[in-house]
């Protein structure tokens, strides 16, 4: 599933490999973030009842792990990005993983769940931050937006399985404690973290910030030729050397830095207009939408898979078209897209309810979501890893991440009230609406970073940004 990005650019074999393992390794947080995420959809239609769970305390079980979970776990995750490293950060996460799932999987009171999520959402947070950051650090120029967004697939294919995974034990579980199985499978992909985690190396530039300079350059060469080790490794010490002098103010003299300011400003603008899609309605929500529409439980968890896989599908599609379209025009493409597919799903409610219309439904939320993980998802995380300096880039990418998940947890605790009050129809209008906004703050004020080293994108927000951030690949050092 990694290969393929990797095997159509030039990247030596035993290069390519390394890069490979890496990459399947340490996106293994992206797979528990998209499972985490998803497998409620199907869990919590039995364990409503099982936990005799009111409406309030049903959305606090979904919304615990986002908001004050995985926000939480962004802003530790980014502090402990640039306190303990990429790798460190990484384990710390996979052992907590463990604990929550298996926390989930055996709560017996709604209290203990809800608690048991807000530590799965601390993993899912600091994780959210730290996998594209490690890659981004990690990967050679040419392969960065590959080999960021495979973090994008692995969330997506976390959402498939375990759509496939509820609908599969749904069938053969004839038990109403069907929900504890679907939420311990979560455990095997956070030992397999673990495992993994603990034979990878440290990113090449938190080690040059730490004067490791002989381990950084030695790291370098693992995935590069000698040259282009040697240039990168170059580049990496004047950054380095620079991001010293500014750690450690960064943050108490933002208000004063400028290009520091606006940079972290369009950061957590990016993490606002992704989650202000509503993808995460459909995330959460599907079964209870289709259910709603019509079909039957059972129905509604196999016709949920045809989500999940048009989100792998798509992202693929999109991790191959980032090899030759530029970022801030993936964005323009996928919000225009994403506006267009809500204002059918709107019209689509008005018709009146039948098996037909409930999958024209499944149809226009399947066009939706193939928007935004085609152009929308695989961007935003990718701009997230490349546009921060060194000096503050763990810490600003958790400011950013923290602004996602409240707002994502604010979108799916409001959506159930909000589609109660309004109707579906009303909702999705609504986000047609919100969309357009988002839209026109891509098109007017996110940079454009294809084709360029993380150190060049810092050089020339540093010397440009005072006058315009909107840098173009064509203006090479």
């Amino acid at each position: 599933m990694s290969a393929s990005p990797l095997a159509s650019v030039g990247v030596g074999g035993a290069h390519r490999g390394y890069l490979v393992k890496l990459t399947i390794i340490s996106t293994l947080g992206g797979l528990l973030f998209g499972y985490d995420t998803g497998v409620i959809s199907g869990a919590l239609l039995y364990m409503k009842d099982a936990l005799q769970m009111d409406a309030l305390q049903e959305a606090l079980v979904v919304s615990a792990l986002l908001f004050p979970g995985a926000a939480g776990g962004a802003l530790i995750g980014g502090r402990l990005a640039d306190k303990i490293g990429r790798r460190g950060t990484l384990i710390a996460c996979a052992i907590t993983f463990l604990v929550g799932a298996l926390g989930c999987a055996l709560a017996p009171t709604v209290t203990i769940m809800i608690i048991a999520r807000i530590v799965l959402g601390l993993g899912v947070g600091a994780a959210a931050v730290t996998c594209p950051l490690y890659l981004a650090e990690m990967a050679p120029t040419h392969l960065r937006g590959r080999m960021v967004t495979i973090n994008e697939l692995m969330i997506v294919t976390g959402q498939l399985l375990a759509f496939a995974i509820n609908a599969a034990l749904d069938a053969l579980i004839h038990d109403p404690s069907v929900w504890r199985v679907m939420l311990g499978v979560a455990t095997i992909p956070a030992i397999a973290l673990l495992i993994g985690m603990l034979v990878l190396p440290e990113s090449p530039r938190f080690l040059a910030i730490k004067e490791r300079w002989a381990q950084s350059r030695k790291i370098l060469e693992l995935s590069r030729s000698a040259d282009e080790a040697e240039r990168e490794f170059n580049e990496i010490v004047r950054s380095s050397k620079e991001a010293e002098r500014e750690k450690g103010q960064a943050w108490r003299d933002l208000k004063n830095n400028r290009w520091m300011r606006r940079l972290l400003y369009v950061g957590c603008g990016l993490a606002i207009v992704q989650q202000a899609t509503g993808i995460n309605t459909v995330n959460y929500y599907a079964p209870t939408i289709l259910e709603s529409s019509g079909l039957g439980v059972s129905a509604a968890l196999v016709a949920t898979i045809g989500v999940g896989a048009t989100s792998v599908v798509t992202t693929i599609l999109g991790i191959w078209l980032l090899g030759f379209v530029g970022r801030k025009k993936m964005l323009i493409i996928g919000f225009s897209g994403v506006v267009g597919a809500q204002a059918l799903l709107a019209l689509a409610f008005t018709l009146p309810q039948s098996d037909a219309v409930s999958y024209l439904i499944l149809a226009c939320m399947m066009l939706f979501v193939a928007f935004v993980q085609c152009f929308i998802g695989t961007c935003v995380w990718l701009l997230l890893s490349e546009i921060f300096p060194l000096a503050i880039r763990g810490f600003a990418m958790g400011i950013a991440v923290f602004v996602l998940w409240t707002v994502n947890a604010a979108i799916s605790f409001a959506f159930p009230i909000v589609n109660a009050a309004l109707g579906s129809t009303g909702t999705f209008a609504l986000f047609v609406l919100i969309n357009i906004i988002s839209l026109i703050f891509v098109t007017r004020a996110v940079p454009e970073t294809k084709g360029r080293s993380l150190e060049e994108i810092e050089n020339d927000f540093r010397t440009q940004a005072i006058s315009t951030i909107d840098v173009q690949p064509a203006r090479r050092r």
